[in-house]
Formats: structure tokens, sequence, C-alpha cells
């Protein structure tokens, strides 16, 4: 009888330990993976101080601003590609940032304007070419773009406007130091670039 008694203690101090050995080991994982649940959503906020006062601003994914981030990108290529000193090393720069941002047929173009020496007849004449932007349309299902702009040609003798329109599409690419949107232009071709005088 004591026997049985001692195994039956026995028996019940091992299943409270085991039990009470699975409980902790769920208590743990269970918080540990509270724990990085919390981490997690922590990281999509960013805190951001007036003077003393903190304000939560969000992070927002790309696809949320998909919109704005591909006419900024749109924006900035033809800022390069089109605003040009009468500076050789400044325009082999911005064109060089600017082909980061477009596939080869930007390069194409920029072959072609070479060919025809508008680089070299923009240096020699010390013009300067601007580039304002009008609008820029943007069909977010088929990632295609037309950007409505006008640009200014100042020379010394005289100065020219003349539109320009453009088209192309869009494909999201990975993020780069020289590609901060993370897209980039294809199949882009001049429609229209007409004097406005």
């Amino acid at each position: 009888m004591l026997i049985q008694n001692l195994e039956n203690k026995t028996r019940l101090a091992l299943t409270t330990v085991v039990i009470t050995v699975v409980g902790c080991v769920l208590f743990c994982c269970f918080t540990l993976w509270s724990c990085l649940a919390m981490v997690s959503s922590e990281r999509d906020q960013v805190y951001v101080l007036d003077g003393d006062i903190p304000f939560i601003a969000e992070r927002a994914k790309m696809e949320e601003n998909f919109t704005l981030e591909a006419k900024a990108h749109i924006t900035s290529f033809h800022q390069l590609f089109f605003t040009l000193p009468p500076d050789d090393e400044y325009i082999k720069w911005t064109l060089g940032k600017a082909m980061y941002l477009a596939d080869e047929s930007a390069l194409k173009q920029k072959v072609t304007l070479e060919e025809n020496g508008f680089y070299n007849e923009l240096i020699s004449s010390t013009g300067v070419a601007s580039i304002i932007t009008d609008s820029v349309k943007f069909d977010e299902s088929a990632r295609q773009f037309y950007y409505y702009g006008t640009q200014i040609i100042k020379r010394r003798t005289r100065s020219q406007r003349r539109s320009l329109v453009t088209t192309g599409y869009i494909e999201i690419i990975e993020r780069t130091a020289n590609n901060p949107h993370g897209l980039l232009i294809k199949n882009w071709r001049t429609l229209e670039n007409n004097d406005l005088n």
C-alpha cells in the first residue's frame, strides 16, 4: 500500500513538472511572438519632433504612392535630360544621371542629339536649355505616361520656346543611390517638339 502511494505521488509529481515545463515553454513562445509582432509594428512608425512635441509619421508603402512616385521620377528624368547649361562637363554629368532613370531608349535619343550637334551648338553659342513641366499624365494600370512640357533655349541673340510631349512606360526596379524612386522609364520617345514662336 505504501509503495502504491509512493508510485502515485511520483507520477503526480512527474505530471505536474511536465505540465509546468510545457506551460512555461508555451508561455515563452507566445511572449516572444508578441514581442516580435510589437517591434515589427513599431518599425512602421517614425516619430518626428517639433520642438518638444513628438508626432507619429507612418511609413507608406510604394503601392500607396505609386502615381506620385512615378510622376516625380518622370519629372526628374526630364529635368536632368533637358536642363543644360553651356558646360560640357556638367552636360555629361546630368545626362549620366538621367541615364540611370531610363533604359536604352533614352541613350538612343542622347546619341541622336549628339550626332545632330545639339550639345556642341549649345556650348558654342553659350546657350542655356531648360524645361518647365506643364503636366504629367500617368495611367497606373498600363503604367504609361505622357509628359507635357515647355523647353526654353536661351542664346545670346535670341530665345526659343518649344512644346515638348514625350511618352513611355514605367517599370519597377530596385531602389539605388542613383535611382532613388526605384523606377525605370522604358520605350521613351518624343511625340512632339515644335516651336511656340
